[in-house]
């Protein structure tokens, strides 16, 4: 069951959903079935990357929370 991004083209919410072949996708606020598909990102994590960045200093790895949010930090 894949899962794909909506944007509400009437009230603008943007949401996901896990759409079955039955489904008929529609807005959770206001109900509409007038939606505009985003393109979905997909979440990358997990060990793989943290080699790479546990040579980086508190700050330098990206994390958008700030310093001291990732867990790569010592």
């Amino acid at each position: 069951m894949p899962i794909f991004d909506y944007r509400c083209a009437e009230c603008g919410h943007t949401f996901e959903l896990i759409v079955q072949t039955s489904t008929v996708p529609e807005c959770p606020r206001c109900h509409t079935q007038r939606l505009d598909k985003l393109l979905s990102r997909f979440a990358v994590g997990g060990q793989a990357n943290a080699p790479v960045m546990a040579g980086l200093g508190c700050g330098q790895c990206g994390d958008p929370r700030g310093p001291g949010a990732c867990r790569f930090d010592a």
